[in-house]
């Protein structure tokens, strides 16, 4: 019997990829999609798949509270989570949570379908561009180069609100993506810049990049109407 799949994704065109990926290997058989967590909770309870490939970044809340919502609801629930950037410390929020394995977007078609033969047999997976850093840190092999104490003073919603802010989220953005009110991320945003010491965003930002959440900033100059220099700073993620 073919082992079913539900594919928790927002981006139609990604979301039809993986699955062709995926049944390429006459094992896999997927039986539903989801384009937001609320929907994904629901299709997991409803259809009860044996694994779910969940888009970290998925729209109506945060990734990592949904996979806690859905493992207290479905404690048998294998799950593959897909992340954006190359940072230990998603990778181990999202298997405190509760999955069982960690694979970035970028990762090759052939590693996809090893980790989710991995999660399968119940076994954990973690991408490979980030089992070094995980093992390097668990055995200490080299020195640590970021203060992680900083990640574990944040709360839970004070991590989602603080990755929204270092890609560029303004409160309302914020407060869209996880389904809170504008007044509600403003008090977040007010203790994370406490408990980090940050003055304003673009401090939060280079946390965030220093802690390996996003990537480096992409810098990019234009002639402004005025004919001087301008420069922007964006996140590539």
């Amino acid at each position: 019997m073919r082992t079913t799949i539900l594919i928790a994704m927002d981006h139609p065109l990604l979301r039809v990829g993986l699955q062709t990926v995926i049944e390429r290997d006459t094992e896999y058989l997927v039986i539903g999609h989801a384009a937001d967590l609320r929907t994904m909770i629901e299709k997991c309870m409803t259809l009860m798949p044996e694994l779910l490939v969940l888009d970290l970044a998925l729209p109506g809340g945060h990734g990592i509270d949904a996979i806690q919502q859905l493992k207290r609801r479905r404690p048998q629930q294998k799950i593959l989570a897909l992340g954006d950037c190359r940072s230990e410390l998603e990778a181990g929020d999202a298997m405190r949570a509760g999955c069982g394995g960690y694979l970035l977007k970028r990762s090759s078609q052939e590693e996809a379908l090893r980790a989710l033969r991995a999660v399968k047999a119940g076994r954990r997976y973690v991408c490979d561009d980030l089992a070094d850093q995980l093992l390097g840190e668990a055995l200490r092999i080299d020195p640590p180069t970021r203060d992680g104490s900083l990640w574990d003073n944040l709360s839970a919603r004070e991590r989602s609100v603080f990755r929204l802010i270092a890609d560029g989220n303004t409160n309302r953005t914020a407060a869209r993506e996880l389904n809170l009110s504008p007044k509600t991320i403003e008090k977040h945003r007010a203790n994370l810049m406490r408990k980090l010491n940050a003055r304003n965003a673009l401090e939060l930002m280079w946390m965030a990049v220093d802690l390996g959440l996003v990537e480096r900033p992409v810098v990019a100059a234009r002639t402004a109407p005025n004919g001087r220099m301008q420069v922007a700073v964006g996140l590539s993620c």
